[in-house]
């Protein structure tokens, strides 16, 4: 529970009864490689905190093909803000890719959460804006920069990861066939 606790303290201080009162309100579990956390259709009523392991968004089109969205691993947090906020059936699909341990928080608890500790509201306002950000800038790049220039950007931002996730997720989260990512790829070590 450390990590979490690590997490939180990066943007506001808690006490320690605090940190007792928010670990209640939260639940650890561990899941195997292909759980699905949240399915298409469903409502999100939970978001996710990784601990360890790797898991992933995404979402299958008409055609059947999937569009990952984001990845998360060790420190970082994932959820369908969508209709975890909304309350609405989601579109996105969550996925344990490698072995993980999870903090889950529950809509209720996390609203509950804001009265009993005010200061939470405004660690998860800062966690909203940091994920906007971060989907506008990845939606700006998908539409400015080549396939290229967004594999170095995702090998920038998940320098971990792309030896632990199958390069075809890759292609995916970058918007390319896994034939022209392969392709690619070769090109890019051959310079």
């Amino acid at each position: 529970m450390k990590l979490i606790l690590e997490n939180i303290a990066k943007h506001v201080s808690l006490t320690p009864d605090e940190e007792q009162l928010f670990l209640s309100k939260t639940e650890t579990r561990d899941y195997k490689a292909k759980t699905i956390l949240l399915s298409s259709g469903e409502i999100s009523k939970s978001t996710y905190f990784v601990n360890s392991g790797i898991l992933r968004s995404f979402n299958i089109n008409d055609n059947i093909i999937e569009h990952v969205l984001h990845f998360a691993c060790h420190g970082w947090w994932i959820g369908d803000m969508y209709s975890y906020i909304s309350g609405k059936p989601g579109n996105l699909f969550i996925e344990v890719l490698e072995d993980a341990q999870v903090v889950i928080i529950s809509r209720e608890n996390q609203q509950k959460l804001y009265e009993e500790i005010p200061k939470l509201e405004r660690f998860f306002r800062i966690l909203s804006e940091n994920s906007l950000v971060a989907h506008q800038e990845r939606l700006m790049d998908s539409l400015s920069l080549s396939a290229e220039e967004r594999f170095e950007k995702f090998c920038h931002k998940y320098p971990t990861l792309i030896n632990h996730i199958p390069q075809k997720q890759i292609a995916s989260y970058i918007g390319v066939t896994p034939e022209f990512f392969s392709k690619m790829k070769s090109k890019i070590l051959r310079k």
